[in-house]
């Protein structure tokens, strides 16, 4: 169990700290192969699905899947993405989807201690503001 990084000594899952790790700049690309009844791929083809434009709807849930993964893949660390895109390509008898993912080499935002707060009674909690500068 030692190499499986999100799990400690014990076997129990644990949050990898990424926190000394370098910001590099990433791409992720992921393809399948979509099989489904020679009717179905010949409306998809067509653009004459019953429910609308089939690829339309397939590049957008793709595109909000990826903005989410760090909700929907457990202990996965949220991520800034520059760019997402979904292509697909008929072959004979199916479908091949296409997803590319990239990532920046340092995160679009980074958050920074701002001011303190304005008195003494005010409340004790670090406020954070936008900025755009590296680390």
């Amino acid at each position: 169990m030692t190499n499986l990084t999100h799990l400690d000594e014990h076997g129990r899952a644990r949050m990898v700290d990424v926190g000394g790790k370098p910001a590099t700049a990433r791409q992720a690309v992921a393809s399948g192969r979509i099989r489904m009844s020679p009717q179905a791929l010949a409306a998809i083809r067509a653009g004459d699905a019953p429910k609308g434009d089939v690829l339309a709807a397939a590049r957008i849930a793709g595109i909000m899947a990826a903005k989410k993964t760090a909700e929907l893949i457990p202990l996965c660390h949220p991520l800034a993405l520059d760019s997402v895109t979904l292509d697909f390509a008929f072959e004979a008898d199916a479908l091949r989807a296409t997803a590319t993912a990239a990532s920046p080499a340092a995160p679009a935002w980074r958050w920074k201690p701002s001011l303190p707060p304005a008195s003494p009674s005010s409340p004790s909690t670090t406020w954070l503001k936008r900025s755009t500068k590296p680390w």
